[in-house]
Formats: structure tokens, C-alpha cells, sequence
């Protein structure tokens, strides 16, 4: 039938769905991620966050959801004013079933809702809109920076489809996997996703080029690129310095070329850190937005990142610099104007 049942609702098969962001993104020279999300409502909105799904229950709050608009529009802004294509991700990362029946909104269409509120963001500049690129962000059942919780990955498939599906229904560009500390929970979410079509992974990683469970990054994309039939579009690292980055690439030398032709972004920290020692921070660590942009744009241009953004930290004055940096360099730099700040 040309159709993938799945539950009581039904979703094209994979080369239908979600492929105009990737044919675009080849032919593109950069693309700004979003900088914090989550991190900025924490630190200056706590009580907008719900304990089990985070900012996903922000779009039902309107104090919080104005807020959480506020944070996407800043960063559509920069890009706008960059002449910088931009991806901003659905407030999803805990939006799995599970979480939303804890958080008591099992009635609710919860990821299709978090995915019309971006998509109305979006409409808020007809002029723009088609530089604009929404992903289904996903993530780990358990904690982000405790591998020993990762599901393997059977069971990470069945967690994870219903999550995924719900995403590409709602019309998400693409689906993307953030954080996630493990390969084996990594395998079962990338089977999930690949029902849809391509989609974006994103790992936490070590100086020494491993994930938090010890498994080297290059290790991981080949294991993962060999166990589906629609491969990721490309791997992405976020929630560590780019200095720790940087540390981490020169480590893996023997896996540069599978590194060159796979990883295609960084969402980088503020701190120097580690995951564990960032998680719940009661205090912000952060660094002055100029050098912050200087590092992750030297990493941009080393390793031929096509998309780079901020994770713990940042916000829109990160964004800015380093969206001067980047626009400084191509045609779109006479419309950023002077740089900011």
C-alpha cells in the first residue's frame, strides 16, 4: 500500500518523508543551531519547566510559552539578520509516552503540539520561512549522563517508535536524537527514526573521543550506519566545549575519515566541565561570547561542520558572535552589519 501502519495511525514510508532539509543542507555552508533552551528557562524561569517532560509542557502554560518563544525568536533573529539558515528543535527532548503520562497530559497530542507552536513561529516571517528548518528533537528514556541507564537497543526501538512517529505526523523537517551518552539505546532510536527517513544523531563525548559509555565515536557511526537501511544524515556532538571537541577529534585521528564525511555539527558548552559536573548545576558557568564563538567557529572551519549552535551556557549573545564570525566570511556579511556587542 505505500503505507508504514503503526499503531492506530499511519505514516508514509522513509523516501517519502523529511528529505528537503538534507538535500538542502548539502548545498549549504553553514547553518546555526539554536543555542540553550532548556538551560535558560532553568536558570531564569525554574518554575515553567515540568519535573517529567521539561519544556514541553511550556506550550500549554501562556506565561511560559511566551517566554519560550521569546528564547526561539532570538535565535531566528540572528540568523535572519546573519543571512544564516536556522534550525531550532521542537521543546520534545522529553516528550517520550512515559513522560507524558507522569507529567498527567496523556490526553494531550504533546509532541504534535510542541511542533505547531514552532511551526507558527516560523509563519511569524513569511520572508525568512524557508530558511527556517524545524527538527523532531528526541532523547534518552534515562538520565543524558548516566550510560548505566541506557536501554538496549530492542527495547529502545519499541520505547522510542511512538515518539518518532508522532513527530514526522506533525510535520517536523527532520528528526533528531540529542544527547544521548550510549551507543546500544543510540542503535535502537536511530531504528526508530529510520522509519521516517533520515534523521540527525547527536552524542555527548569525552576528550579522549568517546561516548559516556566508553564506546570511541567513530565506533558508534559505523555501528550505526551498518544496522539500518536508511542511515543517519550525519552525526552531531553537543553539551561539551569546544575545546574538549577539538581534544576529542585529534584523538580519533585513526577514524578521520570516517569522521570527515559523517559528523556535521557541534552544539557546544560554555565550560570546560564535564557532563556529570554540569548536570543540575545550581550555579551558571559561563565565558565571554566572543571567544566562545572564536573557538566554535575554528572547529567549524577545521572540520567542515555544516551546523553549529550552542547546549549549557549559551545564549543569545553566543549565538550572535558566532554568527557574526560565520556571516563575516560569506556573502551575507554586508547584511549582519556591524558586529555586535
Amino acid at each position: 500500500s505505500g503505507r508504514f501502519i503503526y499503531g492506530a495511525g499511519s505514516y508514509r514510508v522513509a523516501e517519502e518523508m523529511m528529505t528537503g532539509f538534507f538535500r538542502k543542507l548539502d548545498n549549504m555552508d553553514a547553518v546555526l543551531a539554536e543555542g540553550s533552551v532548556i538551560e535558560r528557562l532553568r536558570r531564569d524561569h525554574p518554575g515553567f519547566l515540568d519535573p517529567f517532560v521539561a519544556n514541553a509542557a511550556c506550550v500549554y502554560n501562556p506565561a511560559a510559552r511566551e517566554t519560550l518563544r521569546r528564547i526561539y525568536r532570538q535565535y531566528i533573529d540572528i540568523g535572519l539578520a546573519a543571512g544564516l539558515p536556522v534550525m531550532i528543535l521542537t521543546p520534545t527532548w522529553r516528550g517520550n509516552p512515559e513522560r507524558i503520562e507522569n507529567a498527567g497530559l496523556s490526553g494531550r497530542p504533546v509532541n504534535l503540539d510542541c511542533a505547531v507552536f514552532l511551526k507558527n513561529i516560523r509563519n511569524e516571517y513569511p520572508d525568512f520561512s524557508r530558511n527556517i528548518f524545524i527538527g523532531g528533537l528526541m532523547g534518552c528514556r534515562g538520565d543524558a549522563y548516566n550510560p548505566k541507564e541506557a536501554l538496549p537497543p530492542d527495547e529502545a526501538y519499541r520505547f522510542h517508535k511512538t515518539q518518532a512517529g508522532e513527530l514526522a505526523e506533525a510535520g517536523v523537517d527532520f528528526l533528531m536524537a540529542s544527547t544521548l551518552p550510549s551507543l546500544s539505546e543510540a542503535l535502537g532510536m536511530v531504528r526508530a527514526m529510520a522509519l521516517f527517513g533520515e534523521c540527525i544523531v547527536s552524542f555527548v563525548i569525552r576528550g579522549n573521543g568517546e561516548l559516556l559509555d566508553g564506546t570511541p565515536l567513530t565506533e558508534a557511526v559505523q555501528e550505526i550506519d551498518a544496522s539500518v537501511r536508511v542511515k543517519p544524515a550525519g552525526y552531531m556532538v553537543n553539551c561539551v566545549h569546544p575545546k574538549i571537541f577539538r581534544e576529542a577529534i585529534e584523538n580519533l585521528r585513526e577514524g578521520e575519515a570516517v569522521l570527515k564525511k559523517r559528523l556535521i555539527g557541534l552544539q557546544a558548552n560554555t565550560s570546560e566541565k564535564s557532563p556529570e559536573e554540569l548536570d543540575g548545576s545550581p550555579a551558571l558557568i559561563t565565558e565571554d561570547p566572543g571567544a566562545f564563538a572564536v573557538m566554535v567557529d575554528d572547529v567549524r572551519r577545521s572540520c567542515g561542520l555544516k551546523i553549529v549552535g550552542g547546549c549549557c551556557g549559551t545564549d543569545n549573545r553566543h549565538l550572535e558572535k558566532l554568527a557574526y564570525l560565520i556571516a563575516r566570511e560569506g556573502k551575507s556579511a554586508q547584511r549582519f552589519g556591524k558586529e555586535p556587542y
